[in-house]
């Protein structure tokens, strides 16, 4: 616990040099934020590890390790990328076992035949001598389609407790692949930690779907995560001009995209049939207009009692945090937006083991940012 202990005491930058907290008011008192790495060219996910360190990636296609107040080196062992527009290395995950097993998950844009597709690595890190790296490195899960353009690659990784691997792609800027169920693209899917295919996903036993696919109808899911509260994986997803969403992915069900939107092309002309249409679903939460939502977890800690289960929800546009307050059944009743403009736009948001809050920037010069309160 050493690691973490130094994490949660002190905040530096890659130099060493410790960083000022800086104070905010929200509705549950003051809180306070310290820079605990800065110099991560556009980080877009990240761990904890058991220890208290934690792994970040960085789009470009590096992987680090932050040991207490030190960023270590990029780790050898990091598939090859496509680093390109909203492409590169993108969410990690570790397994439940990583202490016993050291497994990783990584997803990433995978550059292959007609482009770059959506890809899922499982990996070992083998840490030792001061120095870590990769091995044992499998690609687990490729795109059935990959193609030339460079957005809306999705991609969240959550572990749910069944043991199975959830994971988001987005449409790849084309959204009728959305509604295509054979199409990976523009879905949320499944598999298990080998990358095989869970018996029970919906088009596993017939030919009416890609076996992987959980739901379909999403335009770039790039928020994801396991909500104990329901019991259920939740998504946060881009919409175009307006129409962002917090869904509840159910199995076989289809989200819409682009036949409903709470949104508009960003052209101004109205998305397919409207906001509603039989046989698609509706949002649990929608934004209009759009924050540009990307990292989101679901707040569970002893440090703010007052946002237990909420939602947290990172934001591009408007450089902020939104929390969605929720009631004792799970539904989204209110919102307060949070560090508005302080920080940048903030990539990923998680909750670490001590009840504080790490944000992600996505900057050049990007950094590692944690919420905390002061007793």
């Amino acid at each position: 616990m050493k690691c973490l202990l130094l994490a949660m005491s002190f905040a530096f930058s890659q130099s060493g040099t410790a960083m000022a907290a800086q104070t905010f008011k929200t509705q549950a008192g003051p809180v306070s934020a310290q820079t605990l790495a800065r110099g991560l060219e556009n980080p877009w996910g990240l761990a904890f590890l058991p220890d208290g360190a934690a792994l970040v990636t960085e789009r470009a296609g590096r992987l680090r390790l932050l040991e207490g107040e030190t960023l270590s080196s990029p780790l050898e062992g990091v598939p090859e990328v496509a680093a390109n527009g909203q492409g590169g290395l993108l969410d990690i995950a570790v397994a439940e076992d990583f202490a016993q097993s050291g497994t990783i998950y990584l997803s990433y844009s995978q550059p292959g035949e007609g482009g770059a597709g959506t890809a899922i690595a499982r990996a070992r890190l083998i840490r030792d001598a001061g120095t870590a790296r990769l091995e044992d490195v499998k690609t687990i899960f490729s795109m059935n389609r990959k193609t030339a353009t460079t957005q809306h690659f999705g991609s969240r990784i959550v572990l749910h407790p069944d043991g199975t691997l959830f994971f988001t792609i987005g449409d790849r800027g084309d959204g009728k692949r959305a509604q295509d169920p054979k199409d990976h693209a523009g879905s949320v899917l499944r598999i298990n930690p080998d990358g095989t295919i869970p018996e029970d996903n919906p088009f596993a036993r017939d030919q009416n779907g890609a076996p992987e696919i959980w739901s379909i109808g999403h335009r770039n899911p790039q928020g994801a995560f396991y909500d104990p509260m329901t019991q259920a994986v939740w998504t946060v997803e881009h919409g175009a001009r307006g129409g962002d969403e917090v869904n509840r992915p159910e199995a076989g069900k289809n989200y819409g995209w682009p036949v409903i939107s709470y949104g508009r092309h960003y052209s101004g002309l109205k998305i397919g049939e409207g906001t509603q249409a039989p046989g698609y679903e509706q949002p649990l939460h929608y934004w209009d207009p759009s924050i540009a939502p990307s990292g989101a977890d679901v707040y569970r800690g002893a440090m703010f009692p007052q946002w237990q289960d909420d939602v947290l929800v990172a934001a591009l546009k408007y450089n902020l945090v939104s929390r969605l307050d929720r009631d004792e059944n799970g539904q989204i009743v209110g919102e307060e937006r949070l560090f508005e403009g302080a920080f940048g736009r903030i990539r990923d948001i998680n909750v670490a083991p001590d009840g504080s809050i790490w944000l992600l920037t996505d900057e050049r010069d990007g950094a590692i940012i944690r919420i905390f309160r002061e007793d």
